[in-house]
């Protein structure tokens, strides 16, 4: 069961509620029954809320579906970075076989349908001087640089000598598509938030600027609405947010 997407419940529940405020504005301005005004407004809100839902939903799951697929990438990358060389080895030639290459190892390296692969999977991206290195080592041979990423200078230097690079986004895409990924993965649980961890970043000093400044805004929109009392119970209470956070928030 998928998680709820919380950036979307948020966004959702924002525009309903602005729907549902401008509606009471609205109708007590036309003086209309009270029972009439709260029972429109919650039956507009709620088609609001509906019809935002219904044009939001997508992109919010393509950008969800994206970044969960950019933390399988780097967690990937990073067992490939830390893990021993045979290790390496082990889970390339796995799933190069898997994608149907006929691979056999040699030494530190391997030959993939008679190309070689040289894997180098650094914390930084692969400098032009390692690149160098593996041209002088290799000669007229050519290779595949398998690594995480490249320089803009290492990557020009491969391209003059006409050899090949697969980083991150093709080495991930290979393990995708043949279901080789290692398991477990070296650091592959990533630590989660704590709830001390999040009150710190929600109470950090350098949130007190947007809250001031979204209840300033919000009070002074309260002269001109029809319906003010809502917007300036919210504004008292982010201004009042803004002061504890900016005297009491962490640094």
């Amino acid at each position: 069961m998928r998680k709820i997407d919380l950036p979307l419940v948020l966004d959702v529940a924002f525009y309903t509620f602005c729907a549902f405020l401008l509606s009471v504005g609205v109708l007590r301005y036309l003086r209309a029954a009270t029972w009439v005004v709260f029972t429109a407004s919650a039956l507009i809100a709620l088609a609001a809320g509906t019809v935002c839902f219904l044009l939001i939903y997508s992109s919010h799951m393509r950008h969800a579906m994206g970044k969960e697929a950019q933390k399988r990438c780097d967690a990937l990358m990073l067992h490939l970075t830390l893990a021993r060389t045979e290790d390496v080895l082990t889970a390339l030639t796995a799933a190069y076989r898997a994608d149907g290459k006929e691979v056999r190892t040699e030494e530190e390296t391997m030959l993939a349908d008679g190309m070689r692969i040289v894997p180098l999977f650094t914390m930084q991206p692969v400098s032009a001087d390692a690149v160098a290195v593996l041209l002088k080592k290799y000669g007229k041979e050519p290779f595949t640089l398998a690594c995480n990423s490249l320089t803009p200078e290492a990557r020009a230097l491969l391209g003059s000598f006409g050899r090949a690079q697969e980083e991150a986004a093709d080495i991930f895409a290979l393990f995708e598509r043949t279901g080789t990924t290692p398991s477990p993965l070296i650091c592959g649980e990533l630590p989660r938030f704590k709830l001390k961890a999040k009150l710190r970043r929600t109470f950090s000093k350098k949130n007190a600027r947007p809250f001031f400044v979204s209840g300033s805004l919000l009070l002074l929109m309260s002269l001109f609405t029809f319906f003010p009392l809502y917007y300036l119970i919210t504004g008292s209470l982010l201004l009042g947010a803004a002061v504890c956070i900016r005297l009491l928030g962490y640094a």
